[in-house]
């Protein structure tokens, strides 16, 4: 049983926040993984997947539906999930976030958390103070309520 937060980033906004995600499910060993190194051999029943992305055009990267997409082919069955995403703080800015926990959930996944928002200033970034503090916190949150659906730190 592992941690597996799997990102696409333009900017580099996106990894820093899997980077910090993964810091707070530190007792996993999460592995923080490229979108499109993904294989769906690397996500097995018992294991805890984060998926993350920056909004583009109001979704998900295409790099991160096409991952998706392989991975629901195979089925989630058994895997507890979380989806996340980066956005530029406006009124109206789409919601990349919702769209991949719905999928995980479409592919069998059992979702342990709403879907979580990071923010950026501006298109390119950088990240809004505090961000990385907050997504570690939000990854130490997964991490017990993964322990609660009784995932282990893997061996």
């Amino acid at each position: 049983m592992k941690a597996l937060v799997v990102y696409d980033s333009g900017f580099g906004n996106t990894k820093s926040i899997a980077e910090a995600i993964a810091a707070g499910l530190n007792s996993l060993n999460a592995k923080v993984l490229p979108v499109g190194q993904l294989r769906p051999e690397d996500v097995s029943s018992g294991d805890l997947l984060v998926v993350g992305s920056p909004i583009n055009g109001w979704r998900p990267t295409q790099k991160t539906m096409e991952a998706l997409a392989r991975l629901g082919s195979r089925g989630l069955s058994g895997v507890v999930a979380a989806g996340f995403d980066t956005r530029v703080k406006l009124f109206i800015h789409g919601d990349a976030a919702k769209k991949i926990t719905k999928t995980l959930k479409e592919a069998g996944a059992s979702i342990i958390a709403k879907p979580a928002a990071f923010y950026v200033k501006g298109t390119e970034g950088p990240l809004l103070d505090g961000e990385t503090s907050r997504a570690t916190a939000w990854g130490e949150e997964l991490l017990a309520i993964a322990k609660a659906h009784g995932i282990q730190r893997s061996a």
